[in-house]
């Protein structure tokens, strides 16, 4: 081979090295940007008849994946209350926060989401209402199985549970038996004029919104969900097969949205 032709192939050779060296280094930087630009914090907001410890899968896998996580227990003796435990956690949030909730949750970060920490929103089969509705009348427009069952009770001091004997049916279909019997005899009342708590304030109107939708809800109507997400050109994926208790069965789906949320604040 003559000289001409290996020099060639030398410059060749460390032409591709230089390319290669190049292609990693913007690479990196685009990751570091990327590392740089997530939304560290999050902050779980449960539902009614529920309390902060369905979250745990989804928590567990948030923490391994590098984020800090707190969970709200609301009361659910008030919606002002429940708005209030809130905002409480996120002042103690160190940096802009993704606010998630699940169910009736979702009226809460509606009303509290207007937060400046809150970078954006994640709802979870979630209600999503806007200024002047209530989530018992947006629920109207795409009624639940379990709207029209008789599993929802009431105390005589004016709060909402759901029947035990029902609740893995309406509640946690895709989930044991034994574990859908713990969240009922565990589960918090809540106060039934919570749900007819008219938002002032709509977060999603101002912040980036993400829904997941559960196929097989029967608590909040998937076309429900659905309708919400589209009203808020929400980011929106759907679990098929999911019941209402989807945060609690479904956790590596849920996580992953909120990850995305996190990774890509709009």
């Amino acid at each position: 081979m003559s000289n001409p032709m290996k020099a060639m192939r030398v410059v060749r050779g460390i032409s591709l090295s230089v390319c290669i060296v190049l292609l990693l280094l913007i690479y990196g930087a685009l990751s570091a940007q990327n590392e740089a630009h997530r939304v560290r914090n999050i902050v779980l907001v449960h539902g009614a008849w529920a309390d902060g410890s369905g979250w745990r899968g989804v928590y567990d896998i948030l923490v391994k994946d590098g984020y800090n996580v707190s969970i709200v227990q609301e009361p659910e003796t008030s919606f002002k209350e429940d708005v209030a435990a809130t905002k409480r956690v996120l002042t103690l949030q160190d940096g802009p926060c993704i606010l998630v909730a699940h169910s009736y949750g979702g009226a809460v970060i509606t009303e509290a989401g207007t937060d400046p920490s809150v970078a954006g929103l994640v709802y979870i089969a979630a209600h999503m209402p806007d200024a002047g509705e209530n989530e018992a009348d947006d629920g109207k427009r795409f009624p639940s199985d379990l709207s029209k069952s008789g599993a929802i009770k009431k105390t005589a001091d004016g709060f909402t549970y759901l029947d035990p004997a029902q609740f893995h049916e309406y509640f946690a279909a895709d989930l044991s038996a034994d574990q859908a019997a713990f969240m009922a005899r565990s589960q918090v009342p809540n106060l039934a004029d919570n749900f007819k708590a008219v938002i002032t304030t709509a977060a999603w109107r101002s912040k980036p919104s993400w829904m997941l939708v559960a196929g097989a809800d029967r608590t909040i109507n998937p076309d429900l969900q659905r309708w919400y997400a589209t009203r808020a050109k929400s980011h929106k994926i759907e679990v098929a097969g999911a019941s209402h208790s989807v945060y609690v069965s479904r956790p590596k789906e849920v996580a992953a949205l909120i990850e995305e949320a996190a990774t890509h604040p709009r």
